[in-house]
């Protein structure tokens, strides 16, 4: 039944992000479906013991609003496992206050907007190979990042989440390319999960 699984588990995900509820409301559903759902990213066998991923508090200075630059060209990313080499398409730039980031397109079948960021908490604080901000193909709508009249886009940096991969090494995840890299701590949202080192996957 993996794959009813899987897509009940896409279905919650997109659910939670679309709800209502506040940061604090979100982060503890979030928790429970980690700890609860077969699908969860938690190894099988952390989850009896697993009280919840760790987080930096509320940073309402890591919410901004940023103007958007067109942007052309693709990208191959691999992932390192069975799905294989993934192609995206640039579809605009994001003039952040941590610098400029890449807002993606995954050219597979239905699309989905993608924007990875690796910045200088990453291997210290964070998972080293950085963390997502959104990925629509997996539910994650709105939250981390939503599109705003006038070519411009607002960020809540309290939404960045790890991959799958940050979890448990039978993941295999597209981590951010170089252009979505930044030099700058965002100390907001996901911190390293405890049983991995934030210098894994750099």
């Amino acid at each position: 039944m993996n794959d009813l699984d899987l897509a009940d588990w896409r279905e919650r995900i997109a659910r939670l992000y679309l709800s209502d509820l506040d940061l604090a409301g979100f982060r503890a559903e979030r928790d429970r479906l980690f700890a609860e759902h077969p699908q969860s990213p938690i190894p099988p066998q952390d989850r009896p013991t697993f009280t919840g991923v760790r987080y930096h508090p509320p940073n309402p200075s890591a919410v901004v609003e940023a103007p958007l630059r067109p942007a052309e060209g693709e990208i191959e990313i691999d992932t390192g496992g069975p799905d294989g080499v993934i192609r995206y398409r640039r579809v605009a730039i994001a003039e952040t206050p941590w610098g400029p980031l890449t807002l993606w397109w995954i050219m597979a079948y239905g699309g989905g907007l993608f924007m990875p960021v690796r910045d200088a908490t990453c291997g210290r604080e964070s998972y080293g190979g950085g963390r997502y901000l959104t990925d629509t193909v997996k539910g994650t709508f709105g939250r981390g990042l939503t599109m705003l009249p006038g070519d411009r886009v607002r960020l809540d940096a309290n939404y960045l989440y790890n991959p799958s991969c940050a979890y448990d090494d039978r993941w295999a995840c597209p981590l951010a390319p170089p252009e979505n890299r930044v030099d700058v701590p965002i100390r907001a949202g996901e911190l390293a999960y405890a049983g991995h080192d934030g210098s894994h996957g750099g």
